[in-house]
Protein backbone atom coordinates (compact mmCIF):
# COMPACT_ATOMS: atom_id res chain seq x y z
CA UNK A 1 0.00 0.00 0.00
CA UNK A 2 0.88 3.37 -0.46
CA UNK A 3 2.24 5.65 2.62
CA UNK A 4 -0.32 7.84 4.44
CA UNK A 5 -3.95 7.86 3.72
CA UNK A 6 -6.27 10.57 3.27
CA UNK A 7 -10.27 10.98 2.67
CA UNK A 8 -11.32 13.14 -0.29
CA UNK A 9 -13.45 16.03 1.50
CA UNK A 10 -16.72 16.07 0.60
CA UNK A 11 -19.41 18.85 0.95
CA UNK A 12 -22.81 19.46 0.18
CA UNK A 13 -25.01 22.14 -1.80
CA UNK A 14 -21.92 24.67 -2.71
CA UNK A 15 -22.93 27.43 -4.37
CA UNK A 16 -20.55 28.55 -8.15
CA UNK A 17 -19.06 31.19 -5.26
CA UNK A 18 -18.28 29.20 -2.59
CA UNK A 19 -16.45 27.25 -4.98
CA UNK A 20 -14.29 29.55 -7.18
CA UNK A 21 -13.58 31.95 -4.03
CA UNK A 22 -13.23 29.72 -1.44
CA UNK A 23 -12.08 25.68 -2.30
CA UNK A 24 -11.05 26.10 -5.83
CA UNK A 25 -7.78 28.22 -4.74
CA UNK A 26 -6.88 25.34 -2.17
CA UNK A 27 -6.38 23.42 -5.64
CA UNK A 28 -7.45 20.09 -4.19
CA UNK A 29 -9.76 17.29 -4.99
CA UNK A 30 -13.23 17.45 -3.45
CA UNK A 31 -16.75 15.75 -4.11
CA UNK A 32 -19.57 18.02 -4.53
CA UNK A 33 -23.21 16.67 -3.39
CA UNK A 34 -26.37 17.87 -3.82
CA UNK A 35 -25.50 19.33 -7.22
CA UNK A 36 -28.04 19.91 -9.56
CA UNK A 37 -27.45 17.95 -12.47
CA UNK A 38 -31.13 16.95 -13.70
CA UNK A 39 -32.82 14.03 -14.57
CA UNK A 40 -29.61 11.77 -15.62
CA UNK A 41 -29.07 10.21 -12.60
CA UNK A 42 -32.87 8.39 -12.69
CA UNK A 43 -33.52 8.36 -16.12
CA UNK A 44 -29.67 7.03 -17.56
CA UNK A 45 -30.63 3.19 -17.08
CA UNK A 46 -29.05 0.64 -19.45
CA UNK A 47 -32.52 0.22 -21.65
CA UNK A 48 -32.85 4.03 -21.15
CA UNK A 49 -29.51 4.56 -23.05
CA UNK A 50 -29.71 1.54 -25.57
CA UNK A 51 -33.09 3.24 -26.80
CA UNK A 52 -31.69 7.25 -26.75
CA UNK A 53 -27.78 5.95 -27.72
CA UNK A 54 -29.45 3.66 -30.91
CA UNK A 55 -26.79 2.21 -33.10
CA UNK A 56 -24.55 4.99 -33.49
CA UNK A 57 -20.77 3.42 -33.75
CA UNK A 58 -18.52 3.93 -31.07
CA UNK A 59 -14.51 2.99 -30.51
CA UNK A 60 -14.67 1.03 -27.15
CA UNK A 61 -11.25 -0.41 -25.28
CA UNK A 62 -11.91 -4.45 -24.65
CA UNK A 63 -9.21 -5.74 -22.19
CA UNK A 64 -8.90 -9.65 -21.08
CA UNK A 65 -8.33 -8.19 -17.10
CA UNK A 66 -9.70 -6.06 -14.93
CA UNK A 67 -6.76 -3.65 -14.82
CA UNK A 68 -5.51 -1.69 -18.09
CA UNK A 69 -2.50 -0.38 -18.92
CA UNK A 70 -2.15 1.98 -21.45
CA UNK A 71 1.64 1.96 -21.11
CA UNK A 72 1.53 -2.07 -22.03
CA UNK A 73 -1.39 -1.45 -23.61
CA UNK A 74 -3.23 -4.98 -22.80
CA UNK A 75 -6.43 -4.10 -24.23
CA UNK A 76 -7.70 -4.04 -27.92
CA UNK A 77 -9.63 -0.96 -29.60
CA UNK A 78 -12.74 -2.20 -31.36
CA UNK A 79 -16.51 -0.67 -32.76
CA UNK A 80 -19.56 -1.34 -31.64
CA UNK A 81 -23.01 0.24 -32.12
CA UNK A 82 -23.76 1.92 -28.77
CA UNK A 83 -26.67 -0.36 -27.77
CA UNK A 84 -24.49 -2.99 -27.93
CA UNK A 85 -21.85 -1.74 -25.99
CA UNK A 86 -24.32 -0.81 -23.19
CA UNK A 87 -25.63 -4.01 -23.14
CA UNK A 88 -22.31 -5.75 -23.04
CA UNK A 89 -21.18 -3.51 -20.68
CA UNK A 90 -24.01 -4.26 -17.99
CA UNK A 91 -22.98 -8.08 -18.45
CA UNK A 92 -20.81 -10.25 -15.95
CA UNK A 93 -20.76 -12.59 -18.78
CA UNK A 94 -20.80 -12.36 -22.68
CA UNK A 95 -22.49 -14.62 -25.11
CA UNK A 96 -20.77 -12.58 -27.66
CA UNK A 97 -17.48 -11.49 -27.46
CA UNK A 98 -14.16 -10.23 -28.77
CA UNK A 99 -10.96 -11.52 -26.64
CA UNK A 100 -13.27 -13.64 -23.86
CA UNK A 101 -16.33 -14.28 -21.97
CA UNK A 102 -15.59 -11.95 -19.02
CA UNK A 103 -13.67 -9.00 -20.74
CA UNK A 104 -14.26 -5.46 -19.61
CA UNK A 105 -15.81 -2.78 -21.76
CA UNK A 106 -14.26 1.17 -21.42
CA UNK A 107 -16.26 3.88 -23.49
CA UNK A 108 -14.10 7.40 -23.93
CA UNK A 109 -16.51 8.99 -26.63
CA UNK A 110 -14.44 10.78 -28.99
CA UNK A 111 -15.58 13.83 -31.31
CA UNK A 112 -16.65 13.10 -34.45
CA UNK A 113 -13.56 13.64 -36.01
CA UNK A 114 -11.17 12.88 -33.02
CA UNK A 115 -8.34 14.38 -35.07
CA UNK A 116 -9.75 17.96 -35.52
CA UNK A 117 -12.96 17.99 -32.99
CA UNK A 118 -12.69 17.44 -29.55
CA UNK A 119 -15.68 14.70 -26.56
CA UNK A 120 -18.60 16.98 -26.13
CA UNK A 121 -21.63 14.77 -25.39
CA UNK A 122 -24.05 17.45 -26.26
CA UNK A 123 -22.86 16.90 -29.97
CA UNK A 124 -22.21 13.38 -30.08
CA UNK A 125 -25.34 12.52 -28.22
CA UNK A 126 -27.60 15.17 -28.67
CA UNK A 127 -30.82 13.18 -27.98
CA UNK A 128 -29.00 12.76 -24.19
CA UNK A 129 -28.51 16.71 -23.60
CA UNK A 130 -31.42 18.00 -22.02
CA UNK A 131 -31.08 14.95 -19.52
CA UNK A 132 -27.86 16.41 -18.43
CA UNK A 133 -27.22 20.01 -16.37
CA UNK A 134 -23.72 20.52 -16.25
CA UNK A 135 -22.68 22.25 -13.12
CA UNK A 136 -21.60 26.37 -13.67
CA UNK A 137 -18.46 26.16 -11.77
CA UNK A 138 -16.42 27.74 -14.58
CA UNK A 139 -17.24 30.02 -17.40
CA UNK A 140 -18.51 28.91 -20.29
CA UNK A 141 -15.58 30.15 -22.81
CA UNK A 142 -13.23 28.31 -20.57
CA UNK A 143 -14.94 25.13 -21.81
CA UNK A 144 -12.98 22.74 -23.47
CA UNK A 145 -14.87 19.04 -23.93
CA UNK A 146 -17.58 16.91 -21.93
CA UNK A 147 -16.68 13.11 -22.53
CA UNK A 148 -19.25 10.36 -21.96
CA UNK A 149 -17.53 7.69 -20.17
CA UNK A 150 -19.19 4.05 -19.58
CA UNK A 151 -17.56 1.23 -17.76
CA UNK A 152 -18.21 -2.51 -17.08
CA UNK A 153 -18.22 -3.51 -13.19
CA UNK A 154 -14.64 -4.06 -11.70
CA UNK A 155 -12.53 -2.26 -14.66
CA UNK A 156 -9.85 -0.45 -13.27
CA UNK A 157 -8.38 2.54 -15.29
CA UNK A 158 -4.45 3.32 -15.16
CA UNK A 159 -3.24 6.22 -12.73
CA UNK A 160 -2.51 9.79 -14.84
CA UNK A 161 -2.71 13.27 -14.84
CA UNK A 162 -4.86 15.48 -16.90
CA UNK A 163 -3.61 18.86 -17.44
CA UNK A 164 -6.87 20.97 -17.12
CA UNK A 165 -9.44 20.82 -14.11
CA UNK A 166 -12.15 18.92 -14.83
CA UNK A 167 -15.30 17.85 -12.91
CA UNK A 168 -16.08 13.75 -12.62
CA UNK A 169 -19.77 13.41 -12.92
CA UNK A 170 -21.07 10.08 -11.32
CA UNK A 171 -23.79 9.93 -13.42
CA UNK A 172 -25.09 5.95 -12.79
CA UNK A 173 -22.99 3.23 -10.94
CA UNK A 174 -20.08 3.65 -8.63
CA UNK A 175 -16.76 3.81 -8.13
CA UNK A 176 -13.47 4.30 -6.36
CA UNK A 177 -11.44 7.05 -7.15
CA UNK A 178 -7.67 7.17 -5.63
CA UNK A 179 -5.79 10.33 -6.11
CA UNK A 180 -2.27 11.61 -5.86
CA UNK A 181 -0.82 14.89 -5.20
CA UNK A 182 1.12 16.44 -8.52
CA UNK A 183 4.28 17.13 -5.11
CA UNK A 184 4.44 12.91 -4.87
CA UNK A 185 5.06 12.29 -8.99
CA UNK A 186 8.30 11.07 -8.08
CA UNK A 187 6.88 8.51 -6.57
CA UNK A 188 5.14 7.05 -8.93
CA UNK A 189 7.58 5.83 -11.64
CA UNK A 190 6.03 7.86 -14.16
CA UNK A 191 6.16 7.31 -18.39
CA UNK A 192 4.73 10.69 -19.81
CA UNK A 193 1.30 11.18 -17.77
CA UNK A 194 0.88 7.78 -16.91
CA UNK A 195 2.12 5.65 -13.98
CA UNK A 196 3.91 2.21 -14.63
CA UNK A 197 2.14 1.27 -10.91
CA UNK A 198 -0.78 -0.79 -12.10
CA UNK A 199 -1.73 -2.70 -9.06
CA UNK A 200 -1.74 0.65 -6.73
CA UNK A 201 -3.64 -1.46 -3.42
CA UNK A 202 -1.11 -4.01 -3.73
CA UNK A 203 2.13 -2.78 -5.40
CA UNK A 204 5.34 -4.62 -5.93
CA UNK A 205 7.60 -2.55 -3.66
CA UNK A 206 10.98 -4.58 -4.59
CA UNK A 207 9.86 -3.09 -8.34
CA UNK A 208 8.70 0.79 -7.10
CA UNK A 209 9.91 0.88 -3.40
CA UNK A 210 9.40 4.74 -3.97
CA UNK A 211 6.00 4.50 -3.96
CA UNK A 212 5.22 3.87 -0.45
CA UNK A 213 6.02 7.58 0.40
CA UNK A 214 2.82 8.65 -2.31
CA UNK A 215 0.65 10.03 0.16
CA UNK A 216 -2.95 9.16 -1.09
CA UNK A 217 -6.73 10.34 -1.16
CA UNK A 218 -9.56 8.37 -1.54
CA UNK A 219 -13.11 8.83 -2.45
CA UNK A 220 -16.36 6.59 -3.30
CA UNK A 221 -18.54 8.14 -5.75
CA UNK A 222 -22.65 6.99 -6.19
CA UNK A 223 -24.77 8.44 -8.58
CA UNK A 224 -25.13 11.92 -8.53
CA UNK A 225 -21.47 12.95 -6.94
CA UNK A 226 -19.50 15.22 -8.51
CA UNK A 227 -15.53 14.84 -8.11
CA UNK A 228 -13.41 17.81 -8.81
CA UNK A 229 -10.22 16.98 -9.90
CA UNK A 230 -7.77 19.93 -10.77
CA UNK A 231 -5.03 19.63 -13.28
CA UNK A 232 -2.16 17.62 -12.35
CA UNK A 233 -3.83 15.11 -9.62
CA UNK A 234 -3.10 12.12 -10.42
CA UNK A 235 -5.93 9.51 -10.73
CA UNK A 236 -6.94 5.76 -10.80
CA UNK A 237 -10.51 4.50 -11.26
CA UNK A 238 -12.16 1.53 -10.89
CA UNK A 239 -15.93 1.22 -11.55
CA UNK A 240 -17.41 -0.75 -8.32
CA UNK A 241 -20.44 -1.50 -10.85
CA UNK A 242 -21.71 -0.85 -13.93
CA UNK A 243 -21.41 2.94 -14.25
CA UNK A 244 -22.03 6.07 -16.42
CA UNK A 245 -19.86 9.16 -16.07
CA UNK A 246 -19.34 12.35 -17.69
CA UNK A 247 -15.90 14.36 -17.19
CA UNK A 248 -16.17 18.14 -18.28
CA UNK A 249 -13.09 19.57 -18.77
CA UNK A 250 -11.86 23.06 -19.07
CA UNK A 251 -9.25 25.90 -19.78
CA UNK A 252 -8.33 27.65 -16.51
CA UNK A 253 -5.37 28.82 -18.15
CA UNK A 254 -4.68 31.64 -21.01
CA UNK A 255 -5.59 29.28 -24.27
CA UNK A 256 -2.46 30.38 -25.86
CA UNK A 257 -0.56 28.03 -23.20
CA UNK A 258 -2.30 24.63 -24.47
CA UNK A 259 -1.22 22.81 -27.50
CA UNK A 260 -3.80 23.34 -30.28
CA UNK A 261 -3.77 20.46 -32.26
CA UNK A 262 -4.70 18.40 -28.96
CA UNK A 263 -8.14 17.62 -28.84
CA UNK A 264 -8.06 15.06 -26.45
CA UNK A 265 -6.64 17.83 -23.70
CA UNK A 266 -3.92 15.35 -22.31
CA UNK A 267 -0.88 17.13 -24.07
CA UNK A 268 1.53 19.22 -21.68
CA UNK A 269 1.39 23.03 -21.50
CA UNK A 270 3.05 24.30 -24.78
CA UNK A 271 5.69 25.58 -22.39
CA UNK A 272 6.58 22.60 -20.79
CA UNK A 273 7.28 20.49 -23.78
CA UNK A 274 9.62 23.19 -24.94
CA UNK A 275 11.12 23.04 -21.19
CA UNK A 276 11.61 18.76 -21.82
CA UNK A 277 13.03 19.49 -25.43
CA UNK A 278 15.58 21.82 -23.94
CA UNK A 279 16.16 19.71 -21.09
CA UNK A 280 16.72 16.29 -23.11
CA UNK A 281 19.59 18.73 -25.60
CA UNK A 282 21.06 19.40 -22.17
CA UNK A 283 20.91 15.74 -21.28
CA UNK A 284 22.72 14.41 -24.38
CA UNK A 285 25.15 17.31 -24.01
CA UNK A 286 26.22 15.97 -20.72
CA UNK A 287 26.26 12.59 -22.67
CA UNK A 288 29.88 13.90 -23.71
CA UNK A 289 31.24 14.09 -20.61
CA UNK A 290 32.63 11.00 -18.69
CA UNK A 291 30.61 9.54 -16.23
CA UNK A 292 32.06 11.29 -13.34
CA UNK A 293 31.43 14.08 -14.54
CA UNK A 294 28.37 13.68 -16.07
CA UNK A 295 27.03 12.60 -12.50
CA UNK A 296 28.46 15.94 -11.04
CA UNK A 297 26.91 18.33 -13.41
CA UNK A 298 23.32 16.22 -13.72
CA UNK A 299 23.22 16.73 -10.05
CA UNK A 300 23.72 20.26 -9.87
CA UNK A 301 21.02 20.62 -12.70
CA UNK A 302 18.57 18.52 -10.46
CA UNK A 303 19.53 21.52 -7.45
CA UNK A 304 19.51 24.63 -9.78
CA UNK A 305 16.09 23.00 -10.75
CA UNK A 306 15.03 22.74 -7.54
CA UNK A 307 16.05 26.15 -6.36
CA UNK A 308 14.50 28.04 -8.80
CA UNK A 309 11.65 25.91 -10.12
CA UNK A 310 10.29 24.03 -7.14
CA UNK A 311 6.90 25.93 -5.21
CA UNK A 312 7.75 27.12 -1.40
CA UNK A 313 4.41 26.33 -0.79
CA UNK A 314 3.81 23.85 1.27
CA UNK A 315 0.71 21.49 1.38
Amino acid sequence: MAGQHFPVTRLEGVSREQFMQHLYPQRKPLVLEGIDLGPCTSKWTVDYLSQVGGKKEVKIHVAAVAQMDFISKNFVYRTLPFDQLVQRAAEEKHKEFFVSEDEKYYLRSLGEDPRKDVADIRKQFPLLKEDIKFPEFFKEEQFFSSVFRISSPGLQLWTHYDVMDNLLIQVTGKKRVVLFSPRDAQYLYLKGTKSEVLNIDNPDLAKYPLFSKARRYECSLEAGDVLFIPALWFHNVISEEFGVGVNIFWKHLPSECYDKTDTYGNKDPTAASRAAQILDRALKTLAELPEEYRDFYARRMVLHIQDKAYSKNSE
